[in-house]
């Protein structure tokens, strides 16, 4: 009885795949770091990005928009824009100037605002309500911001018919301006004192020295 003969090209197409086989690691993975990427320092969300022509001698330029929301989901909240040749170069600029507009909301024990608040920005006209208990009842870009900073007991209108989402952001960040102050202190409103030739800033709850 004849046996069959085997391929031997079909033999070594096996162990080839193997041996690559065998240098992988459990779990799929084919080595590298085993440490994750930092976690960021604040919560994002792109609301509008679009890609925008700018017409000059030689033709047109195209660039990418971007409109985005930064926040700790403790009470900070910051609208930022970007614009790039490059979609990444765009969110980068617009994750910047969110945090240089950031704001600190003075909200109440249980995350809520502590009365209504309504304001108008171009076409968009926005309400925010405190309701206890009954959590966060928003929809569009109100929903977007007031879970990236972290408010609820919510309920939130835009009660325009725009549908311009960074319109409709901005009213929202204007509604909140009552509440809010600049999240990060600047260092030129506390005192400065020259000792030694040098100028040393002087804390806020330093007593005074008695001569």
């Amino acid at each position: 009885m004849d046996t069959p003969t085997q391929n031997p090209r079909a033999n070594s197409t096996r162990d080839n795949s193997s041996s690559r086989g065998g240098d992988r690691k459990p779990g799929g993975r084919r080595g590298g770091s085993s440490f994750g990427r930092p976690k960021p320092e604040f919560d994002q969300k792109i609301i509008n990005i679009r890609r925008v022509t700018r017409v000059v001698a030689g033709g047109r330029r195209f660039s990418f928009s971007v409109a985005l929301i930064a926040g700790d989901k403790k009470g900070a909240i910051g609208l930022g824009l970007g614009k790039a040749g490059d979609t990444a170069l765009a969110i980068n600029k617009a994750v910047r100037n969110a945090k240089k507009n950031m704001v600190r909301l003075k909200l109440t024990k249980t995350m809520s605002i502590p009365h209504e608040l309504s304001a108008k920005f171009s076409s968009s006209s926005v309400r925010l309500l405190p309701n206890k208990g009954r959590g966060l009842v928003a929809g569009s870009v109100i929903r977007d911001v007031i879970k990236i900073s972290g408010m609820r007991d919510i309920t939130g209108k835009i009660v325009s018919n725009s549908k311009n989402k960074l319109n409709n952001a901005k009213a929202v960040m204007a509604a909140l301006m009552p509440i809010s102050e600049k999240h990060a202190k600047l260092v030129m409103d506390l005192p400065v004192v020259v000792i030694d030739g040098k100028e040393v800033v002087v804390p806020a709850d330093t007593e005074e020295v008695k001569s």
